[in-house]
């Protein structure tokens, strides 16, 4: 009985040993960091007898950027699973196809037609910069489903479109950053790079409402990822209306990919990766799939952003470079071993 078999049958199990690894690697970044501290200062803390200075490094700062990294590594695993799962593309990944790159450019858009800072700190940013991040996401969607899908879609066509996208959006942020003052300039490059270290509970409450919303819509959509397996014809004769399903579908994982790169910035490869991962794990069903995709991209973001910040301390690594030194190779290791 090989590993994927044993995962299946002991499913329940496996969950929640994930959800217990997320926990246990939660607390270990809470801990982690140039400055210390104990489990014994944040029991002080959650009991109201810490010091001011742990209740502000743990309130203030850790704790929420720990629930960004949660939720937005959950949402772009979930995300990236969408995708794979509506163009039968295991190469697909929100940051590859440039669902990330039209997010960011129109959150980039909107501050500098706003002429504030790029920060999600405040409560007017926390409102509208997801809803501009959807925008400009299903923005790229539609380019994508217009020069791809009406001539017919294939996998790797799909993917030189989608890079062609990623490319092009990628030279209109940098026109804009060049029209930028030198700060404005060097957060945005950050940020794009894939940046959690500003996170703050604005943040937190821009990202947990969608989040709360998609995930489960997506989780209750398995069924119908799972018909979509089978082929365009046998999903047609079993009643499902494959351009609206996929629209749906799309929009959500759009929204889901949209909302994290407002608040992380542009994280490439995480929504390939923990999708790949699962599935080598627990198999194609969707219904456990979706859960545990979303598990494993909250685990490797959460690790990720423990390495950028211990590797160089008291300096950053932006957790999109650390995030892409790990998926990278993984991603050539897929192209290379494509049967296709």
């Amino acid at each position: 009985m090989n590993l994927r078999m044993v995962l299946t049958k002991n499913y329940k199990s496996f969950l929640f040993f994930l959800l217990l690894l997320i926990v246990i690697i939660s607390l270990f970044s809470l801990v982690t960091g140039y400055l210390s501290i104990s489990l014994s200062d944040i029991w002080s803390t959650i009991t109201g007898e810490g010091t001011k200075r742990n209740q502000l490094l743990l309130i203030e700062f850790r704790l929420p950027r720990l629930l960004v990294a949660i939720l937005a590594g959950a949402s772009l695993g979930v995300a990236g699973t969408l995708f794979q799962g509506v163009t039968q593309n295991e190469l697909a990944d929100p940051g590859i196809i440039g669902i990330n790159s039209g997010a960011g450019l129109a959150v980039v858009l909107f501050l500098t037609v706003r002429s504030s800072q790029v920060s999600s700190s405040t409560l007017i940013n926390a409102i509208s910069l997801p809803v501009a991040a959807f925008i400009g996401g299903l923005m790229a969607a539609v380019c994508i489903y217009m020069i791809a899908w009406k001539k017919g879609i294939t996998p790797i066509r799909m993917l030189l479109v989608g890079i062609g996208i990623n490319a092009g959006f990628g030279a209109l942020l940098t026109m804009l950053q060049l029209r930028m003052n030198e700060r404005d300039f060097n957060q945005v490059a950050i940020w794009l790079s894939g940046s959690i270290w500003n996170a703050h509970w604005p943040a937190v409450f821009s990202l947990l409402p969608w989040t709360l919303l998609l995930i489960p819509i997506s989780m209750y959509k398995a069924r119908t990822l799972n018909i979509l397996q089978l082929g365009d014809q046998m999903a047609v004769g079993l009643g499902v209306s494959l351009e609206l399903e996929r629209a749906k579908l799309v929009t959500i994982g759009v929204a889901l990919a949209g909302v994290s790169v407002s608040v992380a910035g542009g994280i490439s490869f995480l929504g390939l990766g923990a999708p790949h991962i699962a599935r080598k794990l627990i198999g194609n069903k969707h219904e456990r799939l979706l859960p545990v995709a979303a598990c494993i991209g909250a685990l490797i973001l959460l690790i990720s952003d423990i390495l950028a910040r211990n590797l160089l301390a008291p300096a950053e690594v932006p957790v999109g470079i650390i995030v892409s030194i790990l998926g990278a190779p993984y991603f050539l290791y897929l192209l290379v071993n494509s049967e296709n």
